[in-house]
């Protein structure tokens, strides 16, 4: 989450300067100050952040009012509330002021009331406001004030939702930006609602498709290792001290847990070491890029990956073609928010130069890039030559949300009854071992 820090210096003149910065702590928007200061010849005075403050005032009929205001230093809140009539208010800094990031849902349900209430005709700063008094998370409800006293100043809404986009989301603030300069604001929220809807629904099914039977065969690794490593041998060394011998799969299972008990580290590290440098790699670039590239391959849930990025990409497409300036805006935000890197970097490094430098024109563009499949760049070129894109690429949005969504859901399915085989198979096998162990009997006495 980023923060507002007011830097004021002087100038060689002797002329007072003040601005604003968002940074996310104050060492990063020193060495933005800084950068400027050196820039332009200016000696800087004070960084001060805006930090949340809380006060308490006592009406003159004895009730007591609690409140809280954002503010640089405790002088401005102090003033405010003395331009109010409330002179005697007792100030003080919160103890813990950690801004955190609104729940998507939070994000998603004032986009779709915001799109309910401009279909009612409602203006838009009485939306901000109303939805602003009525919001429960303190980080959306200061935003939302925010934009609502940056819009009546004059600003644009592209400038003042870009600076809210670690709140909103890169693309949902772009977008929301986008519609206060369209014809049809409402229009733009439902299409920004929608791609918000199915990006949750895109998330959610690659967790039940990929992380969850992954965490799921994780766990039960490592309670088999436990269980072999720990309390097997427990049980089965107690038979050895009274000179028992032991059956075939126990003595098999209680050498198996010898070895891995003195050798558990360095298998421990050949599975987890790789498996960081693997994480930490794909925060990389090249690394964002790799993974994406590779997951559209994987069996059975590649393609639907892939296509679930197409109806992303193609959504978001449909729903800003209108109102951007041109196409290279749209492929632009576009290929940023279908959320996978391979799609971005064939788009921005080989179609947008193709189309700029080379006039190619977009649906051959696209093809050079080969993030596309065939199907998706046939109906693009039914749609340039109807002339209508447009249609084209909500057709291609829809067919694939609806072909994902059932895919899906049988994929999931079908991926939870193996998880469910492959857990009784292990739990099968633990009791036949342990089932032996139970059925081991004492030497008779003279034998």
């Amino acid at each position: 989450m980023q923060y507002e820090f007011r830097y004021q210096g002087i100038t060689t003149q002797g002329k007072g300067i003040q601005g604003i910065v968002l940074a996310s702590n104050k060492r990063m928007a020193k060495k933005v100050i800084d950068n400027f200061a050196k820039k332009h010849s200016i000696r800087i005075n004070s960084i001060l952040k805006k930090s949340l403050f809380l006060y308490n005032i006592k009406l003159p009929n004895g009730k007591k009012v609690k409140g809280r205001q954002f503010a640089y230093t405790k002088g401005e809140v102090s003033r405010a509330l003395a331009n109010m009539g409330y002179k005697n208010a007792k100030i003080e800094k919160a103890i813990i002021d950690i801004k955190m990031k609104p729940p998507y849902s939070s994000i998603l349900m004032f986009v779709n009331l915001s799109s309910f209430l401009l279909k009612e005709k409602m203006s838009y700063d009485k939306i901000l406001r109303m939805l602003a008094d009525e919001e429960t998370n303190l980080t959306l409800k200061e935003t939302l004030k925010k934009i609502e006293s940056e819009l009546k100043k004059g600003k644009e809404g592209t400038e003042v939702f870009a600076k809210h986009q670690d709140v909103f989301g890169k693309f949902p603030a772009y977008m929301l930006g986008l519609a206060t300069k369209s014809g049809n604001m409402a229009e733009v929220y439902d299409a920004t609602a929608k791609f918000m809807e199915r990006e949750m629904e895109y998330k959610k099914s690659l967790r039940q498709a990929l992380m969850m039977p992954a965490f799921t065969v994780l766990a039960m690794f490592g309670a088999v290792m436990y269980y072999v490593i720990k309390v097997f041998p427990d049980t089965a060394k107690m038979f050895l001290k009274f000179g028992i011998d032991l059956p075939p799969m126990t003595a098999a299972t209680l050498n198996i847990s010898d070895y891995l008990a003195m050798n558990w580290w360095w298998i421990v590290s050949i599975i987890v070491i790789p498996i960081i440098l693997a994480a930490l790699w794909w925060r990389t670039p090249k690394g964002m890029v790799w993974r994406d590239k590779n997951m559209i391959k994987l069996p059975v849930v590649g393609h639907l990956i892939h296509k679930s990025s197409i109806e992303i990409f193609f959504r978001v497409f449909s729903a800003i073609y209108a109102g951007a300036e041109n196409n290279i805006e749209t492929l632009q935000a576009s290929s940023e928010a279908c959320r996978n890197k391979y799609i971005e970097k064939g788009i921005k490094e080989i179609t947008i130069p193709l189309m700029l430098k080379d006039g190619m024109s977009l649906v051959p563009a696209l093809e050079k890039a080969d993030v596309f499949n065939q199907s998706t760049l046939s109906r693009l070129t039914t749609g340039t030559e109807s002339g209508n894109i447009l249609q084209s690429a909500q057709q291609i949005a829809t067919f694939y949300e609806k072909e994902t969504t059932y895919k899906m859901e049988n994929i999931i399915q079908s991926i939870q009854v193996f998880i469910g085989i492959f857990i009784a198979i292990v739990i099968t096998a633990l009791t036949v071992v342990s089932s032996e162990v139970a059925m081991i009997s004492p030497n008779t006495p003279g034998m």
